[in-house]
């Protein structure tokens, strides 16, 4: 993936610094955003990732870039001792602890600013690991699925849930003018960023959705690794084993 594609165009830091501060600008608006732009569909797509995870009983679960906690708070249908999220936004962070503490989860959860391209945690310590529309805001794609490898157990599994590109007609075309026009323009209405809901799209198009993700999977020793399409291939879920 590109590392031109950032949210701040006019601003020289670098994509890493940008996605932390675009995602602390969001926060407190992103779970309203989130579940709106996507009509609630995206709630769907995290249930299916929780039932592929409790299919192999984890006793740990790493989520990175956790964001508000969503998924983490997701897995804990999966039954596992602890669920660790991560993220590099503290302000998500920040939103994501309160709706913890409200479920009374925190004897499960737990969460931990870092950074995914340098996880602070001893190799072999999960038995899974989630990501959900966090690999396409890696700095370094290579190097943030090269960690999760590393602290993953042998015969662990990564699951990750990331956008992609619908290709049959018409859907396709209806997908592309939502995500182009109506999708950024309410995002910057409402969020008050103006690139957030920009970025997205344009991060989208950058990723190496399908085939292309599963091959760089391969190429850094996972096994096995394959991906199934949802919602007429909206988002992906792909699936590898350590």
């Amino acid at each position: 993936m590109s590392k031109d594609v950032k949210p701040y165009k006019e601003k020289t830091s670098g994509k890493k610094e940008q996605v932390a501060e675009m995602f602390d600008n969001i926060s407190k608006r992103y779970d309203f955003l989130n579940h709106v732009l996507s009509l609630s569909i995206d709630k769907g797509w995290r249930k299916k990732v929780v039932k592929m995870v409790a299919q192999d009983k984890p006793g740990t679960i790493l989520d990175v870039a956790t964001g508000t906690a969503d998924l983490a708070i997701a897995l804990t249908k999966a039954h596992p001792e602890k669920i660790v999220g991560l993220d590099l936004s503290a302000g998500m962070l920040e939103v994501g602890q309160k709706k913890i503490e409200e479920r009374k989860l925190t004897h499960i959860i737990s969460l931990k600013q870092g950074d995914s391209e340098d996880l602070p945690f001893e190799s072999n310590s999960f038995d899974a690991v989630t990501v959900a529309f966090g690999v396409r805001n890696f700095e370094n794609l290579e190097k943030g699925l090269s960690e999760i490898y590393r602290v993953l157990r042998p015969g662990g599994k990564l699951l990750v849930l990331e956008f992609s590109q619908p290709s049959s007609f018409p859907f396709k075309q209806v997908y592309r003018f939502y995500f182009k026009n109506i999708l950024p323009t309410l995002g910057k209405l409402i969020s008050k960023d103006q690139s957030a809901y920009t970025y997205l799209p344009e991060s989208v198009d950058a990723f190496p959705y399908g085939k292309r993700f599963t091959d760089i999977l391969k190429k850094l020793g996972y096994q096995k690794p394959d991906f199934k399409p949802v919602t007429f291939g909206v988002a992906m879920i792909y699936e590898a084993v350590k």
